[in-house]
């Protein structure tokens, strides 16, 4: 009778519902840890108070009246408690904050402020809660492997990036950033954080060996030319074979001109 009712209980819908929801919640409650584990692992180590306090003043006076001035985000920008001074080290050190205006995407301008200013206020945003650190030196050096971080790189960059890192346009006026003239510590710090509408790409992700190599890869382009001339942006063979098109027609029309003019 006992077997009956628990095989009974083992084809009830319940049971099933039972068994679905415990292995989202097994899951997802090992992604959370494990991301926490990682966010923690980066914190506010390195920072004095010095830096903390400078940080907190430049902070009121530059981004209190967007992020509000406990940086729990407003109608206007969202919260900044838990992203970690990485994210405020690539905002800041490449011009896109402060914001210059409303729009679709932050854009790259001049940089308003000293390193050591943005060092402050990365001290502060970090000591709000755990985050991303900034990479250091090691971990950005373009010493990897070239030719895994180019497989890497078309796996998971391109799509958005470009193979060759020329970037791209997006939906809604979103364009994902030519990354030619990226150091490898905004490269690094960009997949850490996920700025914009690019994806966070945290060690369980892509490890920091893995970052390295991508950072590597990235480099050899930015430092060889291209072996076939003039590589045109390289916006790929569409944008290669409509110039093609437009000159071969321009050609047929100039000399088709030529041809009725001599006739006269």
């Amino acid at each position: 009778m006992a077997k009956r009712n628990v095989s009974g209980l083992r084809r009830s819908p319940l049971a099933a519902k039972i068994v679905i929801v415990a292995a989202l919640l097994t899951v997802g409650g090992t992604y959370s840890a494990v991301t926490s584990a990682l966010a923690t692992q980066s914190s506010t180590a390195g920072y004095t108070q010095d830096q903390k306090d400078l940080g907190h003043k430049l902070f009121l006076a530059n981004c209190a009246s967007c992020h509000g001035k406990n940086a729990e985000g407003t109608a206007n920008a969202p919260s900044l408690i838990g992203v970690g001074a990485a994210s405020v080290d690539f905002q800041v050190s490449t011009g896109r904050m402060p914001g210059a205006a409303s729009g679709p995407q932050l854009q790259v301008k001049p940089v308003q402020f000293t390193q050591a200013q943005i060092d402050a206020m990365a001290a502060y945003v970090s000591s709000l809660a755990p985050g991303p650190a900034v990479p250091d030196a090691s971990a950005t050096a373009p010493n990897g492997d070239v030719t895994k971080g180019g497989e890497l790189f078309r796996i998971n960059c391109a799509m958005c990036h470009n193979a060759a890192g020329a970037g791209g346009a997006l939906t809604e006026g979103k364009y994902a950033p030519n990354l030619m003239h990226s150091s490898g510590k905004t490269i690094y710090e960009a997949m850490i954080v996920g700025p914009q509408n690019m994806p966070v790409f945290n060690d369980a992700n892509i490890t920091p060996a893995e970052k390295k190599d991508i950072i590597t890869y990235l480099t050899y382009l930015q430092d060889h030319q291209s072996a076939g001339g003039n590589d045109l942006g390289n916006l790929g063979p569409v944008v290669e074979g409509l110039l093609i098109w437009l000159g071969a027609l321009g050609l047929i029309v100039a000399i088709t001109v030529w041809l009725g003019a001599k006739s006269n």
